[in-house]
């Protein structure tokens, strides 16, 4: 018995061993070799330089990870004074079952084509690098590794070439990248890191030099050396690209308007500036960008406390935005359970839509957005492997052109503003611990006072991340962060501050909070700690975090709510190991409890939830998950106490298989309590019609019966349970259809035309108002009832009601109230068409349509046929927009 115990044990230790050893190619050597040769990149290997020996060791890590590659693959590097050169040769038995399908660009990890990515480790720090994709029709990708993972910004573009081409063996592919694109210590011999990664379509099987096995972590440390790259110049590092802009824009016509003339037409120029300074810092500037050509944001309609925040789709802001990431550095999960977070840089701020209100009007011309006069940003490294990010912004003064009574004035709706952005971030010993910091400040001039009263003056926000691994095989990984924010204002701005919905100082059963009328200044802090496990079959992830009640960064971040104390523990198991039913399949176990600084709990629950994928590449997800009772602090926004009733949830996921000619992934979820009964559903369908032509559906559909519908709040000094305010909610009965249609005619690997339009239907009919009986409750009592009175107050003359008469006591002391129907119907329809074209590398011709049409209706039904009728009777809005840059 102790024989087989030493057996096991010696068995266990040494299948651990081969499985890190499993997918490490770090001391394998790939030698590259100078040419004086004019490398021709055309995907045809005839040059001299690749008649000699590649390198051809590559393994399987899907689906029989470790296993050698199915099909031999055969690959060279070679550079000259300019660029880096790679080279190689996909043998395949079959060439005509090669999957190659032109899709647009950086769309990497949604293409089911074989394909090839090259990596670069061009510091050779074995943590970050470079990625250049190309599928087997040409369709390129690039972007950022971080964080010794594969995970990747697609944000980053370079200036490279990359062909493919189809023969009787196989596929071949040549690239050529610019020294200019890359960043690399200043030495006479480098020693990079290089990976390679090849995907089989049919086979869905991806081989690589080095991978990262299923229950490993570890990426860029895995990497070969790349050797032999010695006297390489230092390359001037500097690019410009001026662009030239036209646009004309027909909106709907106003006779009686006189800013509306129905049309406008305006041109503009700029210019895009990248230099590199020294080796390792490179700056990114702009003077008056344009991003017309970007996709235009989706319709809402936001019934919450809680502002949307969209995603960043500007170029400019966009690239590089790695280095700003903040608080997750070490983990390779960022769970969140109830957890708002605490953006600290939301780059939609700059440029945003003007905040000031106008004064009383007849007729206003107000800007769609705030000008971006400049902006510059430096990133690279500096000083001993310290990361640097920091970027900087001027927006414009804002003027709305208004006309009272036939006289016209100007209103500032938007003061001139300076934006600022810094990082600094540092790792250790090679990864196992890191530090960094992250600052923004925000500085407004002023030139009206009465802007004053609603934007704030400053913001300074400053946080702190870091992370350490707890032992040797960097297993088990803490990571944290902290962060403290102060906003200046007059009084006046303050009070409207500590009041809004983020904070909702004057909660009146909330004795540790308080508006302070003569605060010129509000401060908070933040920080979250968590513990995860990185590698293993079982993950464990689990964290503390809080929001103070004064924390604040929405001038240059995005912060949802403050005042809430969240934990989570997150418990998981996978089954790596295909079997003969499936590739992948785990399960999660969750509980999480949030309270706020009053030590009331406001959120618990206890999630389950688990996915499979099958051997081929089709699966599902189911979730489920129970909320026990607890205390609501924001659905009477800014008044007391009520409760959250228990709640269950269900949902569930299925995909089909992306790499056939259609794909689908479809889902429905149910929530359920006494607060409200919610069914949603949602289709994603793509057709590919052909290699360069795809098609993409995806309708959802949402019907929601709400119990506790926030109308509005009212002071009564009868209200003694309520602490002198009324709170009157409503049932609400709302409905939603969306879906995001998307076209992608791919005509060249240079030359692409897309399509993007987002239909959105939403009705809400409110029934049953009623007020709230008691803090601390979710008990309420309906007008009509107990003494309570609801009359219709007036009608339109379809005898639609347009206003009633709430009163809390009918023939008592408390006053008549009057409220507007809050039934709405809105139907909107946003898209654009994009025709691109790269005309020479980095140089690119942009034309562009963008069409809204919308339509506003008091009647609360919802009726698919009509609202669709109504949406393409209405007027349009069309932009049209022409755009040159040439890349110098």
């Amino acid at each position: 018995m102790k024989f087989k115990s030493l057996f096991f044990i010696f068995f266990i230790n040494l299948s651990i061993q081969v499985a890190v050893a499993q997918g490490d190619a770090s001391s394998k050597t790939i030698k590259a070799v100078r040419t004086t040769e004019r490398i021709k990149i055309d995907g045809i290997l005839d040059e001299p330089i690749w008649q000699r020996e590649g390198f051809d060791e590559f393994y399987q890590q899907e689906p029989h990870q470790g296993d050698p590659a199915t099909f031999r693959s055969e690959v060279w590097v070679a550079f000259d004074d300019d660029a880096i050169y790679y080279a190689a040769r996909y043998f395949d038995p079959h060439p005509d079952s090669i999957l190659a399908r032109l899709v647009r660009r950086d769309f990497v990890w949604g293409d089911p084509s074989d394909g090839t990515v090259f990596y670069l480790d061009s510091y050779g720090d074995k943590r970050n690098g470079y990625f250049f994709y190309v599928n087997a029709a040409g369709t390129l990708a690039d972007g950022l590794l971080e964080n010794d993972s594969k995970q990747t910004d697609l944000s980053w573009d370079a200036v490279w070439e990359g062909v493919p081409r189809i023969d009787s063996l196989g596929w071949c592919v040549e690239i050529r990248v610019p020294f200019s694109q890359l960043r690399f210590r200043r030495s006479e011999q480098q020693v990079w890191g290089m990976n390679v990664e090849r995907y089989t379509s049919r086979r869905a099987e991806t081989v690589m030099i080095a991978f990262t096995p299923r229950n490993e972590n570890g990426f860029a440390s895995r990497f070969p050396s790349l050797t032999g790259l010695d006297g390489i110049p230092m390359p001037l590092h500097l690019e410009v690209l001026p662009y030239l802009t036209g646009k004309a824009e027909y909106v709907g016509h106003d006779a009686s308007n006189p800013f509306n003339p129905g049309h406008r037409y305006k041109g503009s120029a700029g210019l895009d500036i990248r230099a590199g300074l020294g080796s390792s810092l490179t700056l990114n500037a702009t003077v008056n960008p344009d991003f017309g050509q970007v996709e235009v944001d989706p319709a809402e309609v936001n019934l919450t406390d809680v502002e949307t925040a969209f995603r960043e789709k500007r170029p400019f802001f966009t690239e590089g935005t790695n280095i700003y990431r903040f608080g997750n550095g070490g983990t390779n999960r960022f769970s969140s359970y109830n957890w708002p977070g605490a953006n600290l840089f939301y780059s939609r701020r700059i440029g945003r839509t003007p905040q000031g209100y106008l004064p009383p009007n007849d007729y206003a011309d107000v800007p769609n957005g705030t000008t971006i006069l400049g902006a510059a940003k430096l990133s690279g490294r500096a000083g001993k492997n310290w990361k640097i990010g920091t970027l900087h912004a001027v927006t414009a003064r804002e003027m709305a052109d208004i006309e009272l009574e036939g006289e016209r004035s100007q209103a500032e709706v938007e003061p001139s503003t300076y934006y600022g952005v810094m990082r600094l971030q540092r790792d250790f010993s090679a990864g196992r611990h890191g530090i960094g910091v992250l600052s923004t400040f925000t500085n407004r001039f002023f030139h009206d006072s009465l802007l004053r009263n609603t934007i704030n003056k400053d913001a300074l926000v400053t946080g702190l991340d870091g992370w350490t691994f707890l032992d040797a095989g960097r297993t088990w990984v803490i990571t944290g962060w902290a962060a403290a924010s102060r906003v200046t204002g007059n009084t006046n701005r303050m009070v409207t501050l500590q009041r809004n919905g983020v904070h909702y100082y004057q909660r009146p059963d909330a004795d540790y909070l308080g508006v302070d009328s003569s605060a010129t200044s509000l401060t908070g802090m933040a920080g979250r700690i968590m513990l995860n496990k990185n590698r293993g079959r079982f993950s464990l992830n689990a964290a503390v975090g809080f929001l103070s009640p004064g924390f604040e960064t929405n001038d240059l971040g995005y912060g949802a709510y403050s005042d809430l104390i969240n934990m989570h523990i997150l418990a998981g198991y996978r089954f790596i190991q295909p079997t003969k039913l499936y590739q992948d399949a785990g399960f999660t176990g969750t509980t999480y409890l949030s309270s706020d600084f009053g030590g009331n709990k406001v959120a618990q629950g206890f999630n389950l939830s688990g996915y499979m994928t099958f051997r081929n590449l089709s699966g599902f997800n189911l979730s489920a998950s129970y909320r026990p009772q607890t205390f609501n602090s924001r659905r009477t926004r800014g008044g007391p106490l009520t409760i959250n009733p228990e709640a269950f949830n269900f949902s569930v996921n299925a995909n089909s298989d992306n790499r056939k000619w259609w794909v689908v992934n479809a889902g429905y979820g149910h929530d359920a309590s006494n607060n409200a009964y919610i069914h949603s559903m949602y289709m994603q369908v793509e057709f590919k019609i052909s290699t360069t032509l795809t098609l993409q559906a995806g309708p959802t559909f949402e019907l929601g019966d709400y119990k506790a519908q926030w109308v509005t709040s009212y002071a009564d000094p009868t209200a003694t349970e309520t602490y002198g305010r009324r709170y009157v909610f409503a049932n609400l009965d709302q409905r939603t259809f969306a879906a995001d249609i998307r076209a992608d005619w791919i005509i060249n690997p240079n030359l692409s035309f897309q399509v993007y339009a987002q239909p959105y239907l939403v009705a809400g009919k409110y029934s049953k108002f009623k007020l709230l009986r008691r803090s601390r409750s979710f008990d309420f009592v309906e007008y009509g009832s107990e003494n309570t009175t609801l009359q219709v107050a007036s009608s339109t003359t379809g005898g639609q009601p347009e206003a009633y008469f709430l009163d809390a006591d009918a023939e008592g002391p408390s006053a008549q109230r009057i409220i507007g129907n809050p039934d709405f119907n809105y139907i909107s329809l946003r898209g654009n068409a994009v025709l691109r074209w790269e005309y020479r590398p980095g140089s690119t011709l942009y034309l562009v349509w963008t069409q809204s049409r919308e339509m506003i209706n008091p009647d609360g039904e919802f009726r698919f046929g009509n609202s669709l009728g109504d949406l393409f009777n209405s007027k349009a809005d069309n932009i049209f927009m022409v755009k040159l840059s040439y890349w110098l």
